[in-house]
């Protein structure tokens, strides 16, 4: 009987391998050797070229700057009637935010006065000219119980690791740079350095009209356009403290209004006031206000838009 030699070579291909036979009892089978992958081709690069094996090839992401590397901040100004209380607070607030606000405070009254043994009796400075330091320490060795019961020595000691000493609005030359304060360390002076603000925050009305008395007669020699606020805040350190916090979150909700509307419509024109950003910014402020008032009652606030 003939063989199709076409099944006889498929037998041949399917057929199953034999076993090589087992060694006898005692005798160690000959190590068989594995057959061996062919090596894997090396990785290369979109230009062709061949990567080298020891290269890491994962691609390297770099790390997203933080909020405060890229986020705009809107500079702050704060204003009481001897920048020792209430301005100071707040001061202090915005300079130690999340955000690191650049900050700078001022007085608007004709001598820093504080409390003495009594009514009648202030304890009165020169702005400019006395710094904190001077002050806690003359106070301190004229009556150190009194003027640690009454909380002065406190608000001395805090405010001379904020800044050097009280200054004067009236004195505060707009434009030009401050950089004493950036030299001495005060908290906020970074980004303030160039001596202008978007936001003025006063403690009083009668501060908030000295303010805005003064940017009138100042003829806005920059052209450049600044909220004035006013928070009423009562002067005594435990309403500072309610103050300052206030003022602190009026300050984040400006601040996020600002870079929503700088992401949105872009930079140009915001230092002098007249880009879309800007002007979306202007608009939206009495809303934020009007906000931040139903939950803060009992601080009743004032504002206008004025020009530095």
């Amino acid at each position: 009987m003939s063989i199709d030699p076409r099944r006889a070579r498929l037998q041949a291909r399917t057929s199953t391998p034999t076993q090589p036979p087992l060694p006898p009892p005692g005798v160690q089978a000959p190590p068989v050797a594995l057959p061996q992958p062919p090596p894997a081709a090396a990785p290369q690069t979109f230009d062709g070229s061949a990567v080298p094996r020891s290269v890491n090839t994962t691609p390297v992401q770099p790390t997203p700057p933080s909020a405060s590397e890229t986020s705009f901040k809107l500079k702050f100004c704060t204003v009481c009637a001897s920048n020792n209380n209430r301005s100071m607070e707040a001061h202090l607030r915005l300079a130690n935010a999340d955000n690191n606000y650049p900050v700078i405070s001022f007085g608007t009254g004709s001598f820093v006065r504080l409390p003495g043994p009594s009514i009648s009796q202030p304890q009165v400075y020169d702005f400019n000219i006395t710094s904190y330091d001077k002050m806690y320490k003359e106070l301190q060795a004229q009556d150190e119980r009194l003027y640690r019961n009454n909380g002065i020595l406190n608000m001395l000691d805090r405010n001379r690791n904020i800044k050097w000493g009280p200054e004067k609005f009236h004195d505060w030359a707009v434009g030009t740079a401050r950089l004493e304060p950036v030299n001495r360390g005060d908290k906020g002076s970074i980004g303030a350095e160039g001596g202008v603000v978007d936001v003025i925050f006063t403690c009083e009305e009668r501060c908030w009209d000295a303010v805005v008395e003064n940017l009138l007669d100042r003829g806005a020699p920059l052209n450049r356009p600044v909220h004035v606020f006013n928070i009423d805040i009562r002067d005594n350190h435990e309403e500072a403290l309610v103050g300052g916090r206030a003022i602190l979150e009026l300050a984040d909700a400006l601040n996020e209004a600002a870079n929503q509307e700088r992401n949105t419509h872009g930079a140009g024109g915001w230092e002098n006031g007249n880009g879309v950003a800007r002007m979306g910014f202007d608009e939206r402020v009495p809303d934020i206000l009007a906000e931040w008032q139903e939950k803060w009652p009992s601080l009743p606030a004032l504002w206008t838009l004025s020009w530095l």
